[in-house]
């Protein structure tokens, strides 16, 4: 998505027209008609075309979103080999460069501490 500044509002403005200009008169790629999808029906709140600043702050900063818990499950499901939604230590350390890349462990930090559970 592209950023243009409304020089007269001083708002920033963003719309699926500037992600892609088809100059051959082709069909649109399918990335572009899924992106052109998402702005329609979960980006473009109000309707008008465009994502004002308020628009723009809850996509990228949403209120319903936990990023710690996405964080979390995204580790459990990739790392998690017998599927039973618990880390063994062996399933911690044969992925041990998902986890030291993760804010779930501070980059792992975490890991170099005891741990119980481990």
């Amino acid at each position: 998505i592209i950023c243009k500044l409304n020089d007269f509002s001083k708002t920033l403005i963003f719309s699926p027209a500037d992600m892609f200009a088809n100059e051959e008169g082709g069909p649109e790629p399918d990335w572009v008609v899924t992106e052109r999808e998402q702005f329609s029906d979960f980006r473009d709140l109000n309707k008008d075309g465009k994502m004002d600043k308020e628009e723009i702050q809850h996509w990228i900063l949403p209120q319903d979103y936990d990023h710690a818990l996405a964080e979390a499950r995204h580790l459990v499901y990739e790392s998690d080999v017998d599927k039973d939604q618990k880390l063994t230590k062996e399933e911690v350390l044969d992925n041990w460069n998902m986890f030291v890349g993760s804010q779930a462990t501070n980059y792992g930090e975490d890991l170099t501490r005891n741990h119980d559970e481990l």
